[in-house]
Formats: structure tokens, sequence, C-alpha cells
């Protein structure tokens, strides 16, 4: 009998625990994700070294010392897209999330309604920003269109 209230004992247990887990919304992908932050890896595209996600949203940066992010340091970044156009429409912003304090800011405030953005001869969408992040570290890059993250970039912050 000891054996079967022990057992039945566990499965209240592990259910409880499963269901909590889910009630917090995180999922084991997801909690993956947040450990793993590293920068994007680099790519050509158009004749341009960029750096995001080959074929889906990225910016032209070289990692080097000219194109690298410095404590509020604001450069100029032209961001691509190859989504569909109906993914790209909207107002445009993106947000920065600090990996070590979780702290978020607008790193490009939501601002002009791009209602159609037209690619140049076959090549992909393109905006042109200005950014800065005021810490170093790692930082996660999300770019949206009313709201809905359409590219993730992950930059790191240097030191001067």
């Amino acid at each position: 009998m000891n054996f079967f209230r022990g057992l039945f004992l566990m499965m209240i247990t592990l259910l409880v625990l499963t269901g909590c887990n889910e009630i917090s919304g995180e999922s084991d992908e997801s909690a993956a994700e947040e450990l793993n932050w590293e920068q994007s890896p680099l790519f050509e595209a158009n004749g341009y070294s960029m750096i995001g996600e080959e074929g889906v949203t990225g910016f032209i940066y070289e990692d080097s010392e000219v194109d690298r992010f410095y404590p509020n340091k604001i450069q100029k970044y032209m961001w691509h897209f190859w989504e569909s156009e109906k993914d790209i429409t909207g107002k445009f912003m993106v947000i920065g999330t600090q990996e070590k304090t979780q702290e978020q800011i607008e790193v490009v405030p939501a601002g002009r309604d791009i209602s159609r953005l037209a690619p140049n001869d076959g090549e992909p969408y393109r905006i042109p920003t200005h950014m800065a992040l005021p810490k170093k570290g790692m930082w996660k890059l999300e770019a949206k269109f009313d709201d809905q993250v359409v590219g993730t970039v992950y930059v790191e912050v240097h030191d001067y």
C-alpha cells in the first residue's frame, strides 16, 4: 500500500510541476534560446557583409572597429528583409534586450508607418536606421512591424 501511495504522490508532484511550467508560458525551447546568447553570424548578401539570419533579416555589418557597437555610439545601419510584403508593413521598430540585466529599450522607436517597402531591382526590402546601445554586453535586437517580430539579431556591445 505504501508503494502505491508513494507512486500516487510522485505522479501528482509531476503533474503540478508540469502545469506550473505551462502556466508560466516558458517552454524548454525558449529557455534554451535565452541561455545561448551568441552574436549572430555574418553572411554575404548583395555584395555586403551582414549580421543576422541569412534569407530572413539582417543589417550591413562587418564586425570591424568602425561598425561595432560601443556604449552610446550612434551609427547608421541598413536593415534588410527577405520576408514577403505582407509581413513587413506597418510601424517599424527595433527593441533591444540586454542579456545580463534583461533591460529592454527602444533602439529604433516606432516611427513612420511603412505601408509598402519596395525592393530595388530584386534586392531585399531595406530600411535605414540609426542605432545605439547604452551598455556593453550581448544584446538581442528584435525587428518588429506592428509589434510582430520579423527577425532577431544578436550583437555584442564592446568597450571603447
